[in-house]
């Protein structure tokens, strides 16, 4: 980029450009003169020119050596610092600048002395002069006269003091080894004093006259001094002052300031880190949060990271590793920015928004360092620093920068947030629910956690997070690890774009099915809306990714209550009345509401039957059916979840008689409620829906919706759906067989049952299968027209006979296991079967009765085959439960 001062003598015309002459050589008997003669502490003999660089200007060398004069205001400096340093080539300058440089860092001399301040005003002026032509410095012209023919021919030069070094330093990387050496020292000199460098000279020093008056000169301070009063600044001193920033951010050892407070913490923690490359700058933001490190390098050092936030040109990481990314992805934020520093970070903030678009894998790592620096440290976060800048010094005023606190601050106090603060802030929670790296108070409190059951799980895209949440109950869990996730849980319930893994997953199911239910370009957040409008359309979901994360999410709300954005917010006073004792989690206060659903607000009411709704379709959403967990692995390995199909596979191994008491006592509560409320039945709410509508809308409203299958079943001739039908008599089979006395479903059958079956009928409490078998068999003797026909549409269920088989089973093994009391024979199998293991005379005489049954089935066959025994017909009667 062209300097201003060569833009404006171009438009007005004012542009004289020397004509270029081949340059003298360099005097080098004269210069020896003069050196013998500043050693001698007299004056030079004879000026001598130098032009040792043909690109720039031919010129007289100072003190005619090239070096600070021994004979004016450093003459007794150098007796007593440099006594015994050859004048010439800027070795007295080096050695005086050495002194300088240990008063600076607090080194004195031996005994104790110091430079002079009218030496000290000396070296300044000679460093100043010798930034305006490289020829002034016979080091740095004679090391890099090759790289300045070769990268800096006259056409390209700028006529501005100082050019060829100016253009030397923009093609660092290019050059040699040597010059490249000599070229730093020169931008040391001018991060230390400004008028080290022409052009920041030349275009500051009346700002800094006016502005920092007072400044000690050196040691970065002027500069300091500047940035921190950059709007009072003239435009072209800010372009310079900018220039310099970014061309020294790269290493550290270029920040005076940070290098002077920060020298014995680079020592301590990177001593064997080289510099630059911004090397030693990372090494010293890796180990900030140490104990011992020290509180004025920490302070200092995070100032500078606040600083680079704001710009992605002071950060030399980002400028290597995203060159092509910013310009392919963010190149409008880029071509935005003006030629003095920027102040929102939106390049920054582009490539957060774009990160999955990309290409190199060190910029996407190095946006996730940034990510987490925001993440820990609000001021890292250039838009919501601002956008929330009154609302801390409101709300947060007294609460520390760093380890995300302010951050958590604005979460706790979010209803008293202004409109941009808080959009802002909902953005930023968006960003970091990607990774468990971007939620600090998480990490930290569940290090071990993450050791322990995610140890071989990748960040990012949330997994760590999930394995987290997934492992809440667990007992090796700390309060500390807990209460965190916990946190993070009910927060991500409030909005889908929270949960990154369901907002991702389900993108284009949210757009299609619930784009009306909350939009996400109007800055609000959605309350759980959106995710319960998925629950609503999941007939509708076909990817099972979203499908997968959708039932995470589920799983979540019937764990603990606060996860259901909805219904927290409409059961709010229920809670508080009936169950406030209760501890949250593990389904315990679902369970409360529901043992108290006669008394719920009807808003709670209608959220919680939606819940049990969604839950009745899969167990596995219900915390409770977790003491089921071997019944399932074991009998129910192979069926697919949904639709209800385990908790019917639990059904119909039911009577197993290695099933649990927990399960069973389960499967009996859910059966009981599927029967008291028909849409807890997945099978009967999906088919029935418009026949219940057309048929039983009276029925919804009495003893809870358990009226409707009653009405459905009286009605089961005349139902339009044959699939209503065979879910009506499944339902029905399964009322009659775990009967419960005063059930809504089979309620009109309780007199007769108790006049028929006296023996089977419950006194309390449920009865399995021999109720149902007992009613089927006197059928004829019902006297109720509604149970008798509640009996014949049982039967009429296509699994009947699949049914008679498996309690036939059942009643074999109770009596073998009444039977065998010691469990000598009956044995479980790996797989949970119940098997007969027979042994000694036992087995003996198993075997004898086996030899004569095989030889009767024998004889039975032969007469069969010759006709010995005349046929007949055994004719049998079935249909019952």
């Amino acid at each position: 980029m062209r300097r201003p001062l060569l833009l404006t003598c171009l438009l007005l015309g004012l542009c004289v450009f020397a004509p270029f002459t081949r340059a003298a050589p360099l005097d080098t008997e004269q210069l020896e003169d003069n050196e013998e003669a500043q050693q001698d502490r007299t004056e030079p003999t004879a000026d001598v020119v130098s032009q040792v660089v043909e690109q720039a200007e031919e010129v007289e060398l100072q003190s005619g050596t090239g070096d600070i004069s021994t004979t004016d205001g450093c003459n007794e400096d150098i007796d007593r610092f440099c006594p015994d340093v050859k004048p010439g080539e800027g070795r007295i300058n080096e050695c005086l600048s050495n002194q300088l440089n240990d008063e600076e860092t607090g080194k004195t001399a031996d005994d104790g002395g110091k430079l002079s301040e009218v030496c000290k005003e000396e070296i300044r002026a000679f460093k100043a002069e010798g930034a305006t032509n490289i020829n002034l410095n016979l080091v740095l012209a004679g090391t890099c006269k090759d790289d300045a023919e070769k990268y800096c021919n006259d056409s390209a030069l700028y006529p501005e003091p100082g050019a060829v070094i100016t253009c030397l330093r923009e093609v660092e990387e290019k050059l040699t080894p040597a010059c490249k050496d000599e070229v730093f020292k020169q931008k040391q000199e001018a991060s230390k004093d400004f008028v080290a460098d022409a052009m920041l000279n030349e275009l500051c020093t009346d700002d800094a006259a006016a502005l920092c008056d007072g400044v000690e000169p050196g040691g970065g301070r002027v500069q300091e001094c500047l940035r921190k009063k950059r709007a009072q600044l003239s435009w072209d001193c800010q372009e310079e002052l900018f220039r310099k920033e970014v061309e020294d951010a790269d290493d550290l050892r270029l920040n005076a300031v940070l290098l002077r407070l920060c020298s014995k913490d680079k020592k301590k923690f990177c001593s064997d880190v080289k510099p630059g490359m911004g090397r030693a700058k990372m090494c010293l933001e890796e180990n900030r949060e140490k104990p011992d490190f020290s509180p004025e390098c920490k302070a200092k050092f995070e100032e500078m990271m606040v600083r680079r936030a704001s710009d992605f040109r002071l950060d030399s990481n980002v400028r290597e590793q995203c060159r092509d990314d910013i310009e392919e992805v963010c190149g409008y934020e880029k071509d935005s920015l003006d030629t003095i520093a920027g102040y929102d970070g939106r390049v920054i903030e582009c490539l957060q928004d774009y990160k999955d678009e990309l290409n190199a894998p060190g910029c996407k790592a190095v946006v996730k360092t940034i990510t987490e620096r925001a993440a820990q440290d609000i001021r890292m976060d250039r838009p919501l620093a601002d956008a929330c800048y009154e609302d801390r010094k409101t709300l947060c005023s007294g609460v520390s920068p760093g380890s995300a606190r302010v951050l958590r601050c604005l979460q706790d106090n979010r209803n008293q947030l202004t409109y941009e603060c808080r959009a802002t802030l909902f953005d930023q929670e968006v960003r970091l629910a990607e990774d468990i790296d971007f939620k600090y108070p998480m990490k930290k409190a569940c290090k071990s956690e993450i050791e322990l059951f995610c140890k071989d799980i990748p960040h990012g895209h949330a997994r760590v997070i999930t394995c987290l949440q997934e492992h809440d109950e667990d007992k090796e869990m700390s309060p500390e690890c807990r209460t965190e996730v916990k946190r993070d849980e009910i927060r991500e319930a409030e909005d889908y774009r929270l949960d990154y893994r369901l907002n991702k997953e389900c993108d284009m199911e949210i757009d299609e099915l619930c784009a009306d239910i909350c939009s996400p370009f109007q800055g609000q957040a959605c309350g759980g809306t959106v995710i319960q409008c998925l629950m609503d359309s999941q007939a509708n979901i076909t990817s099972d990714s979203c499908k997968t994360e959708l039932f995470a999410a589920e799983k979540r709300m019937g764990n603990d209550y606060r996860s259901d954005a909805v219904l927290k917010e409409a059961c709010k006073e229920d809670v508080s009345n009936f169950c406030a004792d209760i501890e949250p989690g593990s389904g315990r206060i679902h369970e409360c509401l529901v043992a108290n659903k006669a008394t719920l607000s009807p808003s709670c009411k209608r959220e919680e039957e939606r819940l049990q709704t969604v839950q009745s379709k899969d167990i596995r959403l219900r915390p409770s059916f977790k003491v089921c967990k071997e019944e399932i692995d074991v009998y129910c390995k192979e069926v697919k979840g949904g639709q209800g199909r385990i908790f019917r596979c639990l059904q119909a191994s039911l009577m197993k008689s290695d099933f649990s008491d927990g399960c069973k006592a389960e499967v009996k509560k859910r059966q009981s409620r599927m029967a008291s409320n028909w849409k807890m039945d997945p099978g009967v709410a999906e088919k029935c829906e418009a026949d219940v509508d057309k048929v039983c809308a009276a029925a919804k409203g009495q003893h809870g919706g358990g009226m409707v299958l009653k009405c459905l079943a009286e009605n089961h001739d005349s139902l339009a759906s044959s699939d209503c039908q065979g879910e009506v008599a499944r339902a029905t089979k399964m009322a009659l067989w775990q009967y419960r006395k005063g059930a809504a479903t089979t309620e009109e059958c309780d007199e007769d049952a108790q006049t028929l079956c006296p023996a089977d009928f419950p006194v309390g409490g449920v009865t399995l299968k021999n109720l149902g078998k007992c009613l089927t068999e006197k059928t004829s003797n019902i006297t109720s027209a509604v149970c008798k026909k509640l009996v014949e549409i049982a039967g009429t269920h296509e699994e009947s006979e699949e049914f008679e088989k498996q309690l036939a089973a059942v009643t074999i093994m109770e009596e073998l296991h009444k039977f065998d009391t010691t469990n000598t024979f009956i044995t479980n199998s790996p797989k949970g079967d119940s098997v007969v293991t027979l042994t000694g005379w036992v087995a003996l005489a198993s075997i004898s009765a086996l030899v004569l049954v095989s030889i009767g089935g024998s004889i039975y066959a032969y007469r069969k085959c010759t006709g010995t025994d005349q046929p007949y017909t055994l004719v049998v009667k079935g249909g019952d439960v």
